[in-house]
């Protein structure tokens, strides 16, 4: 090596050096970088741990040295916080905390509370008054019902008379029908678990064991059952259907450890106002034939290929969604701004015609005439745009895939022209399914199959509830009482929107 060396030229030299140092500095760079990212791997690895586990109970042991802190303020400082505090009541008490005073509903029991001006009044005249109103509330009011029956005897012996007992929703149960009703519209229109429930009856000192509420539940479920067979009979009969279907989780399962995704298939009818939720475990193209296979009418769906075959029927006239054409073009914004917001305000005007047709109040007949007056240029004009600018798309583009959408679906968007009975979407049908998104979100899942179908009838009832502006509570307290005496002939008198007519009179 030494021998080597010493042939090189002054040159070679000074060249190995500078080469060996440059690589010098390549290594240290180097070392510097993997330092940096092991830092910052560690930092990374420590915050993640932190997040996991939160923070390690000896950081928080107490040092000997350490100062305690104060439990008492000083005198002085505590009269000055006083004289605070009273600033910031004076300044609350006066200050104005609205623009406008909400109108108090007139249905409501008042409470008169009558104040007069302290000291001696016998000499003075009371020349008016002056009234000031609050909203107030109690917590739900828990109460036993307690029915007494007399026995009496005849004179002679001959037997004992007893009053029956007033029909019960649960039979030799202790829960009510105001109970159950608030159960279940806790449960399933204001998303409140059973445990949740169970919570608020605890802070009333009322202990129910879980399996007793889920057993209520339950029960109260059944009852409504020859009224859901109804409201099946009379959806099936219907001329016009909106339908859509919405996934729910059930723990019953064929995988251990997994949940099953269900389905609840919901028809809507918008004439009637009425809301059908029906569970299957499936979402195959089989589910809707029982309901639809006879059907005959207008069906309005979205693009689900199973609604494909009952649309090609000779009785069936098929309705595609605006809204859903309407979602695969703002989709495209992205991919191509200027198309995409070229058929976006296009269908907006189509919205101006519908919105103008409610602001006016307009017959059924009456929204024909506009429609075909300023919706059907609307949509010509649209559709020949289409027509010539896919020839200029990707068909796996954003813009491709909406204009495909839409062309697939031409004839059955502008169906909606025949009959100013027809909506232009299926916005109404989604509404309804809302509250199952945000019970989901709550609940989580149905415990079985069979307690899904359970759901699906309380669903639809609430579903119409909502749509016919009927008090879930009251309707469901009134129809618990009756179904179980009511005759089978009259039992439509138990639907929601006749509970509301019933009301009325």
């Amino acid at each position: 090596m030494e021998t080597a060396l010493e042939n090189l030229s002054k040159e070679d030299l000074l060249k190995m050096v500078s080469s060996m140092s440059k690589e010098n500095e390549l290594l240290h760079q180097e070392r510097d970088i993997l330092s940096q990212e092991r830092d910052y791997l560690k930092a990374q690895v420590e915050m993640l741990q932190r997040m996991q586990f939160g923070q390690k109970r000896e950081r928080f042991e107490g040092d000997p040295n350490q100062t305690f802190l104060p439990f008492h303020a000083e005198p002085a400082e505590a009269e000055q916080q006083l004289e605070l505090i009273k600033e910031k009541i004076e300044y609350v008490r006066q200050r104005p905390n609205h623009k406008g005073r909400a109108k108090l509903p007139a249905h409501l029991p008042v409470e008169e509370i009558e104040i007069h001006p302290e000291g001696d009044l016998s000499e003075m005249v009371c020349i008016g008054q002056e009234i000031t109103q609050e909203l107030e509330c109690e917590p739900a009011k828990f109460y036993i019902k307690r029915y007494i029956r007399y026995k009496y005897a005849a004179k002679n012996r001959d037997g004992v008379s007893i009053a029956e007992l007033p029909e019960r929703v649960i039979d030799k149960g202790i829960a009510g029908p105001g109970l159950l009703a608030m159960i279940l519209v806790g449960k399933y229109q204001d998303h409140l678990p059973l445990y949740r429930q169970k919570q608020i009856f605890a802070r009333e000192n009322i202990q129910i064991p879980s399996s007793t509420i889920e057993g209520w539940t339950r029960q109260a479920l059944e009852k409504l059952e020859p009224l859901y067979e109804q409201l099946v009979f009379d959806t099936k009969a219907q001329g016009y259907l909106q339908v859509d279907e919405t996934p729910i989780k059930v723990l019953d399962s064929d995988k251990k450890g997994a949940a099953h995704q269900g389905y609840y298939w919901v028809y809507h009818s918008p004439l009637d106002k009425t809301v059908l939720f029906d569970y299957n475990p499936s979402r195959g193209g089989h589910v809707p034939t029982p309901m639809l296979d006879n059907f005959k009418g207008y069906l309005q769906t979205d693009g689900y290929a199973a609604y494909e075959k009952f649309g090609k029927k000779k009785d069936i006239t098929h309705l595609a969604c605006w809204a859903h054409a309407r979602r695969e073009f703002e989709k495209g914004l992205q991919n191509d701004p200027e198309r995409a917001k070229k058929a976006l305000l296009m269908i907006q005007d189509l919205y101006k015609v519908e919105r103008k047709a409610k602001e006016e109040k307009l017959s059924p007949d009456m929204i024909r005439e506009l429609r075909l007056k300023e919706s059907l240029p609307i949509i010509n004009d649209m559709g020949k745009w289409i027509f010539r600018e896919i020839k200029n798309t990707l068909p796996k583009s954003q813009i491709g895939k909406a204009m495909a959408y839409a062309y697939a679906r031409w004839d059955m968007l502008s169906e909606y022209l025949r009959d100013g009975n027809l909506q232009i979407d299926n916005n109404l049908i989604e509404n309804a399914i809302r509250p199952v998104a945000l019970g989901r979100k709550n609940w989580l899942f149905a415990g079985s199959h069979e307690a899904a179908q359970r759901s699906a009838m309380i669903y639809s009832f609430f579903a119409i509830c909502k749509k016919h502006e009927v008090n879930p509570f009251l309707w469901l307290k009134h129809t618990l009482m009756n179904i179980a005496s009511i005759n089978h002939k009259n039992i439509k008198e138990l639907y929601p929107q006749n509970f509301k007519k019933s009301t009325d009179m």
